[in-house]
């Protein structure tokens, strides 16, 4: 069974920038599709960017985050990181790193009950 551990996130003001990381325990045997997801008070989950983790790295993002996140994995780390830059009071959420059996991300990378593999989740509070 894939496990997942995930790092980062706290409070940044309006503008600033985090990083969350997601550890991965079958990182270097399997390929997989990563997400990151995120969730605020009286709102549904919802994705924020995945990327593959076989050849090729592709890489999918929310529109809302496009351009200010980008998520990339570090092969020598098993890990998979979401870059958040200029970040707004809007990205204030729980932030949850999930994994899937299914090889791929196309076409379904943002639908939660698509994951099999889920992290407690960690803060990330955006003050301005």
């Amino acid at each position: 069974e894939l496990k997942l551990v995930e790092s980062g996130g706290g409070s940044v003001q309006t503008g600033g920038s985090l990083r969350l990381s997601c550890r991965l325990s079958q990182y270097s045997s399997t390929s997989n599709c990563v997400g990151w997801f995120r969730q605020a008070p009286g709102k549904a989950r919802e994705g924020v960017a995945a990327i593959f983790t076989g050849p090729g790295a592709f890489t999918y993002y929310a529109n809302s985050v496009r351009g200010r996140f980008t998520i990339s994995r570090d092969n020598a780390r098993d890990t998979i990181n979401l870059q958040m830059n200029s970040l707004k009071s809007d990205d204030t959420a729980m932030y949850y790193c999930a994994a899937r059996d299914l090889s791929t991300c196309e076409g379904d990378w943002d639908m939660v009950r698509k994951y099999d593999y889920w992290t407690q989740g960690t803060q990330v509070t955006v003050v301005s």
